[in-house]
């Protein structure tokens, strides 16, 4: 606290020394006025009055004026002096305990107390603004700690499995306790690739958050992009029993200036998403739309549906909302992450959107048109 009140103090010592310049400045230029107009035109109006010239009494009463215009300006100025002191003292007063606040706040967040916050402030406008940018701030730097955290906690479980399994493998075989056959080559396999896919993933979704991806734009109908992704999904569908359907009837005339492949891409991402999460006779439905100067692509499942909480974090890397939304196996969980990556590089958006539990999910992404 003593950096702070170290500030606080100098600040009321920078008021008070400007506060008495001004007044020194104003007395100073007040008595010179005074005593360069003020006599002269004090003496023309004694003569026009009767009074003779050079004459004792009119000197008397001239210097009756300036003894009084000096002592004037004299009481004025220690009054305005003293009432700038309390004026000062009053203000640092009100400022000294939010300022010490802010930044004691400011020494606890670089501390990594990132849940620091400052209390409310009655003491100005200029005062609650900034504390209201503060907490802001503290709240959105807390967040990224807790996704960053939450980030490599996952990760930490995500690399876990395939390291215990490889080691595992590894044991068995140093120890003669298992044969490099066909099952055990096509676990280490899994694992290998799994690992890599994860590396890859990642690599892949801080290249096009950094804006590095190398984009091959093209011009195509969403149409044609539509009934590909479908085309890509198809049997992934089947296998499972989940109708995808193609809803095609607003898509027509709709061109956009993308990169075919990386579109590709996030389509098949988000219809993985929504398999993943829809049950065996649901229902995925692909489709298009016009939104102003936009192309909107949909994709629409009636399997799982989404809390909010798990709206707010969707795309973060490896979010998991809970056990009923693990992703399978198969994938390294930031699919997701990735697609809003790949879509911003398009200068496009992408949010999901859902009527709750069981109701179902609506991922939509968003391009500008031709």
């Amino acid at each position: 606290m003593a950096p702070a009140r170290t500030y606080s103090t100098g600040l009321a010592t920078r008021l008070l020394a400007g506060q008495a310049i001004v007044l020194v400045a104003g007395a100073l230029t007040v008595g010179l006025v005074a005593a360069m107009i003020g006599p002269p035109i004090f003496h023309d109006h004694l003569v026009e009055a009767g009074h003779q010239q050079n004459s004792p009494e009119l000197v008397h009463i001239e210097m009756a004026y300036r003894d009084a215009s000096l002592i004037s300006v004299a009481v004025g100025v220690l009054i305005s002096l003293l009432a700038a002191g309390a004026v000062t003292w009053f203000l640092s007063r009100r400022l000294r305990r939010p300022l010490e606040q802010v930044t004691a706040a400011a020494e606890e967040l670089t501390r990594g107390h990132y849940s620091t916050r400052v209390p409310t402030i009655a003491s100005g406008t200029e005062l609650e603004t900034l504390a209201a940018a503060f907490n802001t701030m503290a709240s959105k730097l807390e967040g990224i700690e807790d996704t960053r955290r939450r980030m490599l906690s996952d990760l930490a479980h995500e690399l876990r499995t395939p390291i215990a399994t490889l080691s595992a493998y590894h044991e068995g075989l140093h120890d003669g306790i298992a044969a490099l056959g066909p099952e055990s080559r096509a676990a280490l396999e899994e694992q290998t690739t799994r690992l890599a896919r994860l590396a890859d993933d990642i690599d892949e979704v801080s290249t096009a958050e950094e804006g590095r991806l190398a984009l091959h734009l093209q011009a195509h109908r969403v149409m044609d992009l539509l009934w590909a992704a479908h085309e890509g999904m198809r049997d992934a569908f089947a296998a499972k029993g989940v109708n995808l359907v193609v809803e095609t009837p607003t898509a027509p005339g709709l061109d956009v200036h993308v990169d075919h492949n990386r579109i590709g891409q996030v389509l098949t991402n988000l219809l993985s998403n929504a398999l993943r999460h829809t049950p065996p006779g649901g229902t995925v439905i692909l489709a298009a739309h016009r939104s102003g100067d936009e192309a909107a692509i949909s994709v629409t499942d009636d399997g799982d549906g989404m809390t909010p909480e798990q709206l707010d974090h969707a795309f973060e890397r490896f979010y998991r909302g809970d056990t009923a939304r693990t992703r399978d196996r198969t994938g390294s969980g930031i699919g997701l992450t990735i697609s809003k990556a790949l879509i911003g590089s398009h200068h496009g958006s992408i949010y999901a959107s859902s009527g709750g539990r069981g109701h179902g999910t609506r991922l939509t992404l968003t391009l500008p048109l031709l």
